[in-house]
């Protein structure tokens, strides 16, 4: 496991121990099972995106909020060389957390999506939130419930009421793109 990972899992477990929730408690409430929650806060296996963004559901945080109490607070100033990078295990994206903090209201984060690989994350992870995503390289298919758009260099979507989403790179060169999140 890497730094990134190691701290995320000494995160999931602070955030259960300090709701004093078991690990059944915290599976029913994020529908992740029992055995995957512990082997990643026992640093056996990394979690993927969708477990995280699960996980962070369930303690009523963003993905991106939990990837900040794991990183620990940060100044105001974002430098590129301090940004917190994760690579999800599963499909090997990368998530660069360009800016967040839990005093300001917006956050941004830079994915680059492999060619052919795609995400899939629930309704429950865009409660409370608001997000546009601006695509910078590449094209993402974004599939929102039953609407599907196709997004190209410089193109920008708001996304719409809270539903299960699919962010698909279907091209084959990867894609890279910006998602600007503010809480509601």
């Amino acid at each position: 496991m890497d730094d990134t990972s190691a701290r995320l899992a000494r995160c999931i477990r602070q955030e259960r121990d300090a709701r004093g929730w078991s690990l059944a408690d915290l599976a029913d409430r994020s529908g992740v099972a029992r055995a995957t929650i512990s082997k990643i806060e026992r640093e056996e296996a990394s979690p993927t995106a969708v477990v995280l963004v699960r996980l962070a559901a369930a303690f009523d945080l963003t993905l991106a909020g939990l990837l900040l109490r794991a990183e620990g607070e940060r100044e105001r100033l974002s430098r590129a060389a301090d940004q917190p990078v994760w690579r999800d295990p599963e499909t090997g994206y990368v998530r660069r957390q360009i800016f967040s903090r839990p005093d300001h209201p917006v956050e941004l984060v830079e994915v680059e999506m492999p060619a052919g690989r795609s995400v899939a994350l629930p309704a429950s992870s865009y409660a409370r939130i608001r997000q546009c995503l601006w695509v910078l390289d590449g094209a993402m298919t974004i599939v929102e419930g039953e609407d599907r758009t196709l997004l190209g260099p410089g193109d920008c979507l708001a996304f719409g009421p809270p539903s299960d989403v699919v962010f698909a790179n279907e091209g084959d060169r990867p894609a890279r793109y910006v998602v600007a999140i503010a809480r509601s």
